[in-house]
């Protein structure tokens, strides 16, 4: 078996962590190194013994870094950068010359990065529209242009030729503040807003305790970056006597289009998302207070109850204004079941 850190022919990088240094050895390495691999690439590499932690091999992703201590990596070849075709199946909503209207499972990456080069809905498309998506928007990136998290469903639409493209890509840069675009999701969250409709306007950034994640920020920090979701809430479980409830299914639309965003404002106002790993993870046992059937659902849903449902938009070549919605996906529906008839 080969020695990942000793072969020769392995660059390798020598790290030292500062005096704020913090948290796991695998989310450090990903803040690290920006975004270079991902936190799952870089975690498979510890395992791999490719790490070495104060001059020995370290085969534990959540051994806690410290400062001071001095990290060396054996990085991995890179990868080919070009995406490839694949048979992946897809759920065309709407097709034509100009663009594609899909709906995204949960579970599917959009486009390559590191530590996914292979079985992301850009490796589809390019399999589906053939060469027509060749350099759009880059070469990771051909006819995207907007994006849902892996594990968030809904909506998509992607460009087919260059002129589709800037004409797509400009209305959700202006996020339908001055045209017709319009997005709109629904998100199962733990109890009930204590405004039933509300703005929530908390600028966004980089979180310092894990580059991957997002927090809110002070208006004056260097990395803040403006966020508006408007939501409102449309339907409540197992209420209370005083007018709380355990869950509540909230429609939110978006001002802006930042990185996490519903799941961090959510999260800010004291109402994560059900099963969001990243951001709700403390109200996890909020569930034991529900009845047997819909705990039991709830304990096996493992990704944020979010989806696109609503997409609207200028079409690039007629004008036409189009909307599209994509069906609630089964895991999800049987989650909000679950809950009416709790």
């Amino acid at each position: 078996m080969n020695d990942p850190f000793n072969e020769a022919s392995r660059p390798r990088k020598v790290l030292t962590a500062g005096e704020d240094a913090e948290g796991r050895l695998d989310s450090w390495l990903a803040a690290e190194l920006d975004g270079e691999f991902s936190r799952s690439r870089i975690k498979a590499l510890i395992e791999q013994g490719a790490v070495a932690l104060n001059g020995t091999p370290c085969t534990e992703a959540k051994k806690k870094i410290r400062a001071g201590d001095l990290v060396e990596i054996g990085l991995p070849e890179p990868e080919d950068p070009e995406p490839k075709g694949e048979d992946i199946p897809l759920d065309v909503l709407y097709e034509d010359a100009d663009l594609i209207v899909i709906a995204k499972p949960a579970g599917l990456v959009v486009h390559p990065g590191a530590g996914n080069w292979t079985g992301t809905l850009v490796n589809a498309l390019i399999h589906h529209c053939g060469d027509s998506l060749s350099g759009i928007g880059g070469v990771k990136r051909p006819g995207i242009v907007h994006r849902l998290d892996k594990e968030t469903s809904g909506v998509m639409v992607v460009a087919k030729h260059d002129a589709a493209h800037r004409h797509l890509a400009a209305q959700f840069a202006d996020h339908g503040r001055t045209g017709d675009l319009e997005r709109a999701y629904i998100a199962l969250v733990w109890g009930r807003p204590q405004q039933l409709r509300g703005t929530i306007d908390a600028p966004l950034g980089r979180s310092s305790a894990d580059r991957t994640k997002r927090s809110v920020k002070r208006e004056e920090a260097m990395d803040a970056r403006e966020a508006v979701t408007h939501y409102e809430v449309v339907e409540r479980f197992l209420e209370q006597e005083d007018a709380t409830c355990l869950a509540s299914l909230v429609e939110c639309r978006l001002e802006t289009g930042r990185t996490h965003q519903i799941r961090v404002h959510m999260a800010h106002i004291g109402h994560p998302l059900i099963g969001d790993p990243e951001y709700g993870a403390a109200f996890k046992t909020k569930a034991n207070r529900l009845p047997e059937a819909a705990k039991a659902v709830v304990n096996r849903f493992h990704r944020q109850a979010l989806h696109a449902y609503l997409l609207a938009f200028e079409h690039p070549r007629t004008g036409e204004v189009m909307e599209f919605e994509a069906p609630v996906p089964a895991d999800l529906e049987e989650l909000l079941e679950a809950l009416r008839e709790s």
